[in-house]
């Protein structure tokens, strides 16, 4: 769209009276979603949505607007109307004479555009259907499948004019299990940037067995006892860890105010030395990965995290003008009717060099966690808590009974110094992140990891 008008005037409206920035962002996205409840399909809902959003930045402040009337009228007159925020003179509006297309590390070799609704319809049904085959203990099963293609522009002062196309598709299925004991929950989900694709590493009857076999399995599962104990979580628990207790903490915008315990830890260990960890939306398929953020910045790969001191933050244009640092290529925001704000992409603790069995190998008793459920942290202090969603006692080296109902408690920088083994394996989570109002697609990953004296708190 952008590509399509005379941006220039409606930038030098909105830098008219002032400013250091100047931006356009337009977006288009058309979104299908089926979910199959019950045994049946309970809604499908396909649709499209764009519009475009105008931002002004002038004195450290943000101003913003937004329509989905395109028209040159209506953004000239909303970028006046905008303009009114800045005090003093203009300047002549810098911008490349036409749109750059982002290099996407994510190519789709199979459109879902080519496949009709009743196929997708028929993967959700497909897991329904799998799920509940594995045991009249099943009691429900929700599936759902969708997929979003979404186009953007970017065109800013000084020097922006950008578009990137990026396609998501996502399978998930949750799955309830009871009996006399009670009821218990399992889940899988499976998607990233890429087409149909994506069903040859995410298949459908193996994610409804295992959702469902975890649910069941949890049915007969004992509690562990609580208290202070080595953990050891598996690559395949996905990045939840790092995600949430340390990867907000390095959003610039929250340490800039001083709501980030690692604030002030630059140059400084925040972990132990076996641990390194980036940012890094590069990474071909993954939920978290893009070729231009939603501020015309290239996806890059962001070193945070350096054998356990702190190398960098996560930026975007507004974070890195205060910090006098440069963009890493984190500004999100969830659509045209959002500001920006640094957000993570896909978070990685780099493996190490131990296989998991010899990370496993030295615990006697403890707790070995298979898959997180959810989370969240206090990033002003770094205190965090998961739930786990399927985790084992570990007697003597080996993986033990399953458990139930287990949640770690833990603060973030003391957690990460606790880290004595790294493996060499790496396992990769998705999900869609929320902060301030707003949600986006991330991914995150880690290594089997465990965690030493003085230990974790389990309970």
């Amino acid at each position: 769209m952008l590509s399509r008008i005379d941006v220039a005037p409606v930038l030098q409206a909105l830098l008219s009276r002032g400013g250091e920035y100047g931006e356009l962002f337009f977006e288009e996205i058309r979104a299908l979603n089926v979910l199959f409840e019950d045994g049946k399909a309970e809604r499908v809902v396909a649709g499209t949505d764009s519009g475009i959003g105008l931002r002004l930045i002038c004195g450290g402040r943000t101003f913003y607007a937004y329509t989905n009337d395109c028209s040159a009228g209506t953004l000239k007159a909303l970028a006046y109307d905008l303009s009114r925020h800045a005090e003093g003179g203009g300047a002549a509006v810098s911008l490349p004479a036409s749109v750059v297309a982002a290099r996407n590390p994510s190519p789709v070799r199979v459109s879902p555009q080519t496949r009709g609704i009743a196929e997708k319809v028929a993967l959700a049904a497909l897991m329904d259907r799998v799920a509940r085959d594995e045991s009249p203990l099943v009691r429900q099963v929700r599936a759902t499948y969708g997929e979003i293609g979404r186009k953007i522009e970017v065109a800013a002062h000084p020097g922006v004019f950008a578009s990137d196309t990026q396609t998501h598709s996502l399978l998930t299925v949750q799955c309830i299990a009871g009996n006399e004991s009670g009821l218990t929950m399992g889940y899988e989900t499976g998607g990233g940037t890429s087409g149909f694709e994506f069903l040859d590493e995410f298949v459908p009857e193996t994610m409804a067995r295992q959702a469902a076999g975890r649910a069941l399995r949890n049915l007969t599962a004992a509690r562990l006892p609580g208290g202070r104990m080595p953990v050891v979580l598996s690559a395949e628990a996905g990045g939840t860890m790092v995600h949430e207790a340390i990867g907000h903490g390095l959003e610039a915008d929250l340490a800039r105010q001083g709501m980030s315990v690692y604030k002030d830890s630059m140059g400084k260990p925040v972990g132990s030395p076996l641990i390194s960890i980036v940012d890094d939306s590069t990474v071909p398929g993954k939920r978290g990965s893009f070729g231009i953020d939603d501020e015309g910045t290239p996806g890059q790969r962001t070193v945070l995290v350096e054998r356990g001191v702190l190398k960098g933050f996560l930026h975007d244009r507004l974070s890195a003008m205060k910090a006098g640092a440069v963009p890493t290529g984190n500004g999100r925001r969830e659509s045209y009717r959002h500001k920006p704000i640094p957000r993570m992409t896909n978070t990685i603790i780099l493996p190490g060099g131990a296989t998991p069995a010899s990370v496993l190998a030295p615990v006697d008793r403890g707790l070995f966690v298979v898959k997180m459920g959810g989370g969240q942290v206090n990033t002003v202090n770094g205190d965090f808590m998961f739930e786990v969603a399927e985790g084992y006692r570990i007697e003597n080296g080996k993986r033990g009974e399953q458990v139930r109902g287990a949640t770690i408690t833990g603060n973030g920088p003391e957690a990460l110094g606790m880290i004595d083994a790294v493996g060499n394996d790496l396992g990769f989570g998705l999900g869609t992140c929320g902060k301030d109002g707003q949600g986006v697609p991330v991914g995150d990953a880690q290594p089997t990891l465990r965690f030493g004296p003085p230990w974790i708190t389990v309970g």
